[in-house]
């Protein structure tokens, strides 16, 4: 008899000797674990789908390049920062600039008042319509900053 043959005839007996209450304990443990296992895992799921409606992402410019989506898209997120000698207000109030990534850019144009924080080579997060010319027709615009961002007047008073 080989050593295969050996092996597999000790475990049989093993598991034989195991006593039928010990075999019915590991068997529910087993499924109990199973379950909460799927419970879990289903939990996870229904979270995630209910939180894809609330997350929002932005692209960058070179990124919408890439994705080459048919124009015009309704509602869109673009960051990156304000490009350099790019911001201008025409006549009607309406504001006109550049949100770049250091590979591509993009026209954007804003009718309010702007963020505080927003300025020329700042961090910038337009949300709008991108129109069939790549013109994006932002509502909104939120400026970014980094994370030792201090407002001004603390500032002022911490000098």
């Amino acid at each position: 008899m080989s050593a295969a043959d050996e092996a597999r005839k000790s475990r049989k007996i093993r598991m034989s000797s195991v006593p039928a209450h010990i075999r019915v304990k590991r068997t529910r443990r087993f499924a109990l674990l199973a379950a909460s296992l799927a419970i879990l895992a289903a939990g996870i799921t229904l979270v995630t789908i209910a939180l894809e409606d609330n997350i929002s992402f932005f692209l960058t410019p070179s990124e919408l390049a890439h994705k080459r989506l048919p124009l015009p898209v309704e509602n869109i997120r673009i960051g990156g920062m304000v490009a350099q000698n790019s911001l201008r207000r025409d006549e009607s109030g309406e504001l006109h600039f550049r949100i770049t990534d250091l590979h591509a850019s993009l026209p954007v144009r804003f009718l309010g008042i702007p963020p505080d924080l927003f300025a020329e080579e700042r961090g910038v997060i337009a949300e709008g319509r991108l129109t069939a010319s790549g013109v994006l027709v932002a509502r909104r615009i939120l400026a970014k900053h980094d994370e030792v961002y201090m407002p001004p007047a603390a500032d002022m008073v911490s000098r």
